[in-house]
């Protein structure tokens, strides 16, 4: 290991110090399991608008996104971006007040299926059981793919074995989320975003300069059959363009359908402590959410002309494109002591980026297990201190199953996100207009939209979408339309929700 690398190291280290102190601090400001799910309420503006973001944007900002753009041009790139961009926008104009609002004035619901069994009065607690156990299903391999990512990085940084790197990197977010819970995800998250926005400028300034400018990197990208078109894909195998149709493009922008169903983001707007400041966040939060995409994928195609004159390697997949900043980090790196520092705070983006969204999603599964499934469902009662230990126990139980699935250094970052993101869209997205939009609605439509939702991303990813052709569609949003088609028609063929369900509504 040389200087350069052992420097590298030390900024990575103190960094991550720093984020356990963090959780060290928090820790002794959590009572109980509301103040360690939910941080009592307490979050001001800026911190529930870049946590929500900085939770939302994971390893995919700074790995996954370029990397696609990288291969394959602005087209699936752009869509996406432009997809989250608006689905950012809206969740934060519609969803986030009522949804404040909503979750205290039902019975003060701590969790998003403690909430949505409040809201509909199911004393069976079925929707909770459904809600947590899908929460778990899609959330483990969510941050099972940021373990990955934190493996991929070290193991590219330092040439070590990418498990004992990733399995470090998992024992750190788990030791400062375990520790301080919700408000320390959340002040870390905001911590996240600011090295993450640094780690996007300098990568940025750095790679336009050594790809020979501005101008260089558009002939580059020019030369490439379809690379810079909205409305063609640049195909790495053949070297042509491929159309990239009207369905192709709805199918893409349906990732902003998304949003509504994000428990670790639903979660900030229930967090907030002044619901009038929420119109503070969301214009925050949207403008920093449209930058910073756009330019993740203008480093993707700077990546591609830093390539082109050999300092970084010609990347052929998705794996090996994902890893183009590490790349250029380490590049960075030997240009002296300053850029060895800002190489250092790059690399420290990257894991603001993985942590900031497995610490969120952490903390959702472990609600999910120790708060709606056994307190909930299963009705144990546990004293405030056993709350707390079970609360914990859990977060490290579902990063230990993270770490089982993330033991494969070639999968996807992007595409195990894109998948998971399918799920908590489909499965939670309808339920949650409905459940804040529509007072007819009752639980059994909610049970069924989340069922038929849920269960028609894995149908459609695994039997209909393989057919290709009209079917090539991403999975979120025929799921998403149909779990709101279920919803509907059961509620209305079922009886209607109760008078006092309805005054609660109608009060919100």
């Amino acid at each position: 290991m040389n200087s350069t690398t052992i420097g590298i190291l030390v900024v990575m280290i103190l960094y991550l110090l720093m984020m356990i102190l963090i959780g060290i601090v928090y820790s002794k400001k959590n009572n109980d399991v509301n103040d360690f799910y939910l941080g009592g309420r307490k979050l001001g503006p800026i911190v529930t608008a870049m946590s929500a973001e900085a939770s939302d944007m994971s390893s995919w900002l700074l790995m996954g996104l370029p990397g696609v753009a990288y291969l394959s041009g602005v087209a699936d790139a752009g869509w996406t971006a432009i997809g989250l961009g608006i689905g950012t926008y809206l969740n934060w104009l519609f969803v986030s007040k009522r949804l404040r609002r909503y979750s205290h004035k039902a019975n003060n619901s701590i969790t998003i299926p403690e909430f949505f069994s409040n809201r509909y009065r199911d004393k069976s607690n079925l929707l909770s059981a459904i809600a947590a156990i899908i929460i778990v299903i899609f959330f483990v391999p969510y941050t099972a793919s940021g373990f990955a990512a934190c493996g991929k990085l070290f193991g590219t940084l330092f040439d070590a074995p990418y498990i004992p790197m990733m399995i470090i990197s998992a024992i750190v977010i788990v030791a400062y989320t375990a520790l301080g819970g919700f408000l320390a995800a959340s002040t870390t998250d905001l911590i996240q975003s600011i090295i993450m926005t640094i780690a996007l400028v300098i990568v940025v300034i750095f790679g336009v300069s050594i790809a020979g400018g501005p101008n260089a990197v558009i002939e580059n990208a020019k030369s490439l059959a379809g690379y810079l078109s909205l409305v063609k894909l640049h195909d790495v195998t053949t070297g042509k363009a491929t159309p990239y149709g009207f369905l192709s493009i709805v199918s893409t922008a349906a990732w902003g359908l998304g949003y509504f169903g994000m428990p670790h983001i639903l979660l900030r707007f229930m967090g907030i402590e002044d619901e009038n400041k929420l119109k503070q966040s969301r214009r925050i939060a949207t403008i920093w959410v449209v930058i910073s995409m756009f330019v993740a994928i203008f480093i993707g195609i700077v990546g591609y002309s830093i390539s082109q004159t050999g300092t970084i390697p010609i990347f052929s997949d998705s794996a090996q494109s994902e890893t183009l900043i590490i790349n250029l980090a380490i590049v960075l790196s030997k240009y002296g002591f300053i850029p060895m520092i800002f190489a250092g705070l790059i690399l420290a983006g990257i894991l603001a980026c993985t942590m900031s969204t497995s610490d969120s999603q952490l903390l959702a599964a472990s609600s999910s297990v120790s708060q709606n499934l056994l307190c909930q469902v299963f009705k144990i009662n546990l004293s405030k201190k056993a709350s707390m230990l079970v609360a914990r126990l859990t977060v490290i139980l579902i990063a230990i199953i993270a770490v089982f699935l993330a033991r494969d250094p070639n999968s996807s970052v992007f595409y195990i996100v894109s998948f998971a993101w399918a799920g908590f869209g489909a499965s939670f997205g309808p339920v949650m207009l409905f459940a804040l939009f529509w007072k007819r609605s009752n639980k059994y439509g909610a049970l069924a939209g989340m069922i038929v939702g849920g269960s028609m991303v894995f149908i459609w990813k695994y039997c209909i979408r393989p057919l290709g052709g009209l079917w090539d569609i991403y999975e979120l949003l025929p799921a998403f339309i149909l779990a709101c088609i279920a919803i509907v028609v059961v509620s209305l063929l079922t009886p209607p929700p109760a008078k006092e369900i309805v005054e609660e509504f109608e009060s919100v």
